[in-house]
């Protein structure tokens, strides 16, 4: 009899999880739902377009930081993005000797608190059509318009565009970006 309560209580808490899912604003990402309610980490790992930055994110041990309550603006490039990078630089970003490395140019796609693309879009007109964003890495980014799309521009002069806008998280919010930016050093 108790087992068949605790499988009756199995049944109910999923059936209201997927209620309170189904209920929530997603934006999809990836091939996959992004969920309001989960954490930055919680949900990229779902993106079939994200694997190389999960991958990063692993290596360079920021998991336990981006699943903590932030709150975070991260602009998420695509596996398409690092892909564009010249040849071999994402499998030496991934040696452990380079860590440090990997962690400067993971970190400096994230900037504290939670800017969405409203938010943004006021600090560029309020910047006279530049906002200067400091990332967590110490660096900074400059974002733009161009047409109805923001641009990013880094400290090397590569540009990204936010492709997917405004993907909220319970302790952030993504932006993802067609290209990976760079710090200068």
């Amino acid at each position: 009899m108790k087992s068949v309560r605790n499988f009756a209580m199995l049944i109910a808490t999923s059936f209201l999880l997927n209620v309170a899912n189904a209920q929530e604003k997603t934006v999809e990402v990836g091939g996959a739902a992004m969920y309001p309610s989960k954490n930055i980490v919680e949900n990229a790992v779902n993106s079939k377009d994200h694997t190389t930055l999960v991958a990063a994110v692993k290596a360079a041990g920021l998991v336990e930081t981006l699943q903590s309550a932030g709150p975070f603006t991260v602009f998420a490039p695509t596996n398409a993005a690092f892909d564009m990078l010249p040849k071999g630089t994402v499998e030496t970003l991934l040696k452990p000797e380079n860590k440090s490395m990997l962690t400067g140019v993971l970190t400096y796609h994230v900037v504290a608190g939670r800017i969405d693309a409203k938010e943004l879009v006021r600090l560029i007109k309020e910047g006279n059509g530049k906002a200067e964003l400091n990332t967590v890495a110490g660096g900074k980014l400059w974002a733009s318009m161009k047409g109805n799309k923001v641009v990013l521009m880094d400290e090397k002069g590569g540009a990204a565009t936010v492709t997917i806008k405004d993907v909220y998280q319970s302790n952030g919010v993504i932006h993802v970006i067609d290209h990976v930016v760079l710090p200068k050093s």
